[in-house]
């Protein structure tokens, strides 16, 4: 093996590696992850072998001939949600078949597509707390109730933002936002105001219900990743449990 070739095939692991660990802290099914980094080594004559778990992936790539190869362990980052930079990497996956992309290319669409900006906190705020009073109405509440609703999801989210900028546990931010947003709703119902207020106790906290992980740990089952499945699995219980442990305690100190 030649000094060039080894310098190449170091540098393609090490860029797979770094959209593998993106992939998997946006969010990426396992399966999903597997195929794109597959995809992108395949252009580059390479074949690799890819260990995913949820805290690190391991990666060895080699030559088609298995003259040379090249192992290394990439820890990922938080995990959160970023579909964004998902699809953004599964299309960059295919341009770089079809337009012959290089290392350099790859590597600043990689960084332009971290680097896109989220949508405004007070759009998301907004648009979050006109979802649960949307799920408030479907479950036959009043306009009083959505308008409590929409404060108590607005609430609650700003509540888990700002623990998250404090960089409190990611279970103990969800706890806070049920318990904020139950509180305030909680509040309503205690002083009598309107009727029963139960639709908006009961949607107040339904934007902290973990869809992604659900869905992603039913996909990876399904793709036989049973390890990854099964972690996040109990990471959605984690965060079901929070958001139980949240309303518990306000009905608690309510008295319901």
């Amino acid at each position: 093996m030649n000094i060039e070739d080894k310098k190449d095939i170091k540098s393609v692991g090490s860029l797979l590696l770094d959209i593998g660990t993106v992939l998997m802290s946006s969010g990426a099914t396992t399966e999903r992850i597997r195929i794109t980094v597959n995809r992108i080594s395949g252009a580059f004559g390479y074949t690799t072998e890819l260990l995913i778990t949820n805290r690190a992936l391991m990666l060895t790539i080699s030559s088609r001939k298995e003259d040379y190869f090249f192992n290394s362990l990439k820890r990922t980052s938080a995990h959160g949600v970023n579909f964004r930079v998902v699809s953004g990497i599964s299309r960059m996956s295919w341009r770089i078949i079809d337009e012959k992309w290089t290392l350099e290319q790859i590597r600043t669409e990689l960084n332009r597509l971290i680097a896109l900006p989220h949508y405004n906190r007070l759009i998301i705020l907004g648009l979050v707390g006109v979802a649960g009073a949307s799920f408030c109405r479907i479950f036959g509440g009043d306009a009083l109730e959505m308008v409590v609703t929409f404060i108590a999801t607005v609430s609650g989210l700003f509540i888990r933002q700002e623990a998250m900028k404090l960089k409190f546990n990611a279970y103990l931010c969800i706890f806070f936002a049920a318990l904020t947003a139950s509180l305030i709703s909680g509040l309503f119902r205690k002083l009598g105001v309107g009727t029963t207020m139960e639709h908006a106790f009961t949607a107040c906290v339904l934007f902290l219900i973990p869809g992604v992980p659900l869905i992603n740990t039913f996909t990876d089952f399904i793709d036989s990743n049973i390890l990854n499945g099964m972690v996040r699995c109990i990471h959605a219980l984690m965060i079901a449990l929070s958001i139980a442990l949240g309303l518990l305690t306000s009905m608690i100190l309510y008295g319901f």
